[in-house]
């Protein structure tokens, strides 16, 4: 598998985004913010990144919760994933969520998400009458049971 170059202007003190392993998916982003923020429970809020990408095209970039932080503290990101499209041109933010019922406190350089770089396919929809039959059908929301 070949590598694919993502241009990445770095505003932050931070160190550039890098893979912790070598079967890492994702890479750890980390907050620059000014003073450490306290966030409530139940509170959200978009924290910077100091982060700006440029994609290629047919790429996105996934924002995803870090598992620790969503186990250990009840930490997530709110709209996972969160998608950057290639025509982005902007500072990646992340929106935190506090599902815990306790305090939580963010600082500067700390580890917040994950981002996942993905490669996508763009369909054609094409409007029909019918769709065919299927073993599922419109099955959903649990129709397979619990067990």
């Amino acid at each position: 598998m070949s590598d694919i170059v993502v241009k990445i202007i770095n505003k932050s003190d931070n160190p550039l985004p890098q893979y912790a392993t070598p079967g890492s998916a994702g890479v750890d982003l980390r907050a620059f913010i000014p003073s450490s923020i306290v966030l409530k429970p139940f509170e959200r809020i978009a924290v910077p990144t100091g982060l700006f990408i440029e994609l290629p095209v047919g790429y996105e970039a996934q924002i995803r919760p870090r598992s620790g932080l969503a186990l250990k503290s009840g930490i997530s990101v709110l709209n996972t994933p969160g998608t950057i499209d290639s025509d982005y041109r902007g500072e990646i933010k992340v929106i935190l969520v506090n599902l815990s019922q306790n305090d939580f406190t963010i600082n500067s350089g700390d580890r917040i998400c994950q981002m996942v770089i993905a490669q996508y396919s763009k369909v054609c929809f094409e409007s029909v009458s019918e769709l065919a039959d299927s073993d599922r059908g419109d099955g959903g929301f649990g129709h397979s049971g619990v067990k």
